[in-house]
């Protein structure tokens, strides 16, 4: 994360999540809460919103206990 940047963390992590998505990096599930929150050092929270933010643009699906999902486009 980028601390100098105006985004906020959460924004920053969806951006990077879009990329990842876009060039396949994640094709199918996305990481667990979890291992988002390990990898980027955020709260759940954070991750929580970014993840929502995937969800309001279409890119992503969550089903609960069972994860998030990239959505067929």
């Amino acid at each position: 994360m980028d601390e100098n940047s105006p985004l906020p963390y959460w924004e920053q992590l969806a951006n990077i999540l879009r990329e990842r998505i876009r060039t396949g990096e994640i094709q199918h599930r996305v990481p667990s809460l979890n291992t988002l929150t390990q990898e980027f050092g955020l709260s759940r929270n954070t991750v929580i919103k970014a993840i929502s933010a995937l969800e309001a643009d279409g890119l992503v699906v969550t089903r609960q206990g069972r994860g998030t999902f990239v959505t067929r486009r």
